[in-house]
């Protein structure tokens, strides 16, 4: 790796804490640590990084409180490593911005390729087109996205969601190739995960989401963002 990155490790356990970092400035990484929620809200404000290690279990507050906080501002990529394997847990950190969520006990070997993928699947392409259809417009290059000209407010889910379906509009996007791109190969079979996802991001962009006119869901197979011409030709 030619290019030093910073990572942050948010845990109260000094031990977890050097045995990650370790590692990683085996790999190139740079990193820094905070024991706390409030630590790593001070870290964050003083320094860019290029991805978030958070433990859920934080002295002063609940990871989940420290996740929401952050994605007030921020979309540095997160990975949540926890103790906590209920999937309740796993659905709440996703929905609030979470990018992957590993369970404690864990491999190295596994973290660190979760790292990776993580950092590929949020790295900006060198250039991204505006995808547009009636009202609805993607701005893929600011992840910016409007509904009749106002900014539509996405948690990093949702708009991953758009992103991918955006990037492949007018074709059958199936389950797997979503939950693949957006949460990663470990949560390929996790198609009650897409399915709430979908629901709220429909909630956001469809006049009525329980009639949806962009997103179109091919039962049993997949989703579908509507082209301009499918969308010009279903409402004729």
């Amino acid at each position: 790796m030619s290019e030093m990155r910073r990572i942050l490790i948010v845990d109260d356990e000094a031990q977890i804490r050097r045995f990650l970092r370790t590692a990683l400035t085996m790999n190139q990484f740079e990193v820094i640590e905070a024991a706390s929620g409030a630590e790593a809200m001070e870290q964050l404000a003083r320094s860019d990084v290029s991805l978030i290690v958070l433990d859920m279990q934080l002295g002063d507050m609940d990871g989940l409180d420290v996740l929401r906080r952050l994605r007030e501002w921020s979309w540095a990529p997160v990975i949540v490593l926890t103790v906590r394997n209920r999937e309740m847990d796993k659905i709440q950190a996703f929905e609030l911005g979470a990018d992957d969520y590993l369970t404690k006990p864990f491999s190295i070997a596994e973290f660190l390729a979760r790292i990776q993928a993580v950092l590929r699947r949020a790295a900006p392409a060198a250039s991204e087109p505006v995808f547009t259809v009636e009202g609805l417009s993607v701005d893929l290059a600011r992840r910016r996205v409007t509904l009749n000209g106002a900014e539509v407010k996405l948690t990093p889910k949702q708009y991953g969601l758009l992103q991918y379906l955006a990037r492949h509009a007018g074709k059958v996007v199936t389950h797997e190739q979503l939950l693949r791109e957006v949460w990663g190969a470990e949560h390929a079979e996790d198609v009650h995960y897409l399915r709430i996802f979908m629901r709220k991001l429909r909630q956001r962009v469809e006049r009525d989401p329980a009639r949806p006119r962009y997103i179109q869901t091919e039962l049993g197979v997949g989703y579908r963002l509507l082209a301009p011409d499918q969308l010009a030709a279903a409402g004729e």
